[in-house]
């Protein structure tokens, strides 16, 4: 039995959405166009996980009007803990509302746009326009990103200027404590030439099982010599059915640092994908990830080569207990005319539970002769030999293995530049494997 893949909204319904936004033309046409588009796509296909019986397509409720904060005490305690106060540059949505926003001075002067999505199309619609789902993601890849970009609810736009280096992060908070929204966030990260930002993001719920959709897409565009750090932390409830695609497009020497802590407990396909198109561009990857319960998970991480001495790196570690099932795919793709590129991963899966299973799948593809590429790959149970050592000293078996999980998803956890994301991802990493 497949779950009937009959579209949620009409054309009506999408209308009326962007028309009580106030979009312009440009944009309340590519929602009805998308629309039309998925309705004939097919739904994607991650490598080696039958999502024919998820339900990518119910959902109770759209758009989820929430009450906005007139202050950072009315957060949650979850929410709150994520955030320093000296932060200048923060944004919080509450499930699809914008619900708080602070920037500094500084970014006025400079230029910087840092703003929700849907005001970002009202306000700066050419610069949205312009990069919105025409160079890292394209609407008609397949039927959630036609059906995403019908249904854009909520999410982030930076654009930094050329010559501009932002030295605070720049944080976002995407609260649900709605068990009916249904989070169609879009975030587009734009670099200009010799510019530099770090963008962290964290996803976290406060309800305990959800009804919605998640279909989150991330664009990130770098261009000449910019960087972009990115962290994220994705922590939403059971009951979603979700699928996320994070990706880059990078110029000519430009560089992008992704963290990415994968956290859900709902069922979830990810996609991380980076373009290397320009000359000496670079990626390096970090991924981790603990899935628990019954949950199926698909990640799918790929850093393609375009560009001449272009260099990927990824890293992928992830914890595996009670009967959670992942496949880990890495994907180091060097194009005919990459030369001199360097393609490089690692991917590895501890299992905690005799019905647990993690998958690691290394993949090189090469159609360049005068390259340099390189994986690493395991998947099995906590080593007794660092066991015995942590026990010997007089140390818990309990408390042994925490230390070795802990251990195993650091060079992730230590990569996020907030600290209080840090703390967060480590207090999820410590409830999930307890």
């Amino acid at each position: 039995m497949t779950v009937e893949l009959n579209l949620p909204v009409t054309v009506q319904d999408v209308r009326s959405f962007s028309e009580a936004n106030g979009e312009p033309t440009w944009f309340a046409e590519l929602r009805t166009a998308a629309l039309d588009k998925a309705a004939g796509l097919d739904m994607p296909k991650p490598d080696r996980t039958n999502i024919t019986k998820w339900d990518f397509m119910n959902f109770p409720s759209h758009s989820v009007v929430s009450e906005k904060y007139t202050s950072l005490e009315e957060l949650p305690e979850e929410a709150r803990g994520l955030i320093d106060l000296e932060q200048e540059n923060l944004y919080i949505q509450r499930n699809n509302t914008p619900a708080f926003i602070k920037t500094s001075q500084e970014l006025a002067d400079k230029g910087v746009i840092f703003t929700d999505m849907l005001t970002a199309v009202r306000e700066h619609g050419e610069l949205v326009q312009k990069y919105f789902m025409t160079e890292a993601v394209k609407v008609d890849e397949h039927k959630l990103t036609a059906l995403h970009a019908a249904l854009v609810n909520g999410g982030v736009f930076v654009y930094v200027p050329k010559n501009v280096i932002i030295e605070q992060p720049l944080q976002v908070v995407f609260l649900n404590d709605n068990a009916e929204a249904s989070l169609y966030n879009h975030v587009l990260v734009v670099a200009e030439a010799n510019a530099a930002v770090t963008y962290v993001e964290t996803y976290i719920s406060t309800v305990e099982e959800a009804k919605g959709q998640a279909n989150i897409i991330s664009e990130v565009i770098v261009q000449d010599n910019a960087q972009v750090i990115y962290g994220a932390v994705d922590v939403l409830a059971k009951g979603y059915t979700t699928y996320v695609n994070r990706r880059a497009r990078l110029a000519r020497d430009a560089k992008v640092d992704w963290a990415l802590g994968l956290m859900n407990d709902s069922d979830t396909i990810s996609e991380n994908i980076t373009h290397l198109v320009g000359d000496g561009s670079h990626a390096d990857t970090k991924t981790v990830v603990v899935g628990r319960g019954e949950q199926k998970l698909n990640f799918t991480t790929e850093v393609r080569h375009w560009g001449k001495n272009s260099n990927g790196h990824i890293l992928k570690h992830g914890v595996m207990k009670d009967a959670a099932q992942s496949i880990f795919n890495g994907i180091g793709y060097i194009e005919h005319g990459a030369t001199k590129a360097d393609a490089q991963q690692e991917s590895r899966v501890l299992m905690l539970s005799e019905k647990a299973r993690g998958d690691a799948n290394p993949i090189l593809l090469i159609d360049e002769d005068d390259v340099t590429a390189g994986h690493a790959a395991s998947v099995g149970r906590v080593d007794p030999l660092q066991l015995y050592y942590l026990m010997s000293r007089g140390i818990s078996k309990a408390e042994a293995e925490r230390l070795v999980i802990h251990g195993f998803l650091a060079p992730v956890v230590t990569q996020l530049p907030i600290e209080g994301v840090q703390k967060q991802l480590t207090e999820v990493i410590e409830r999930k494997v307890r």
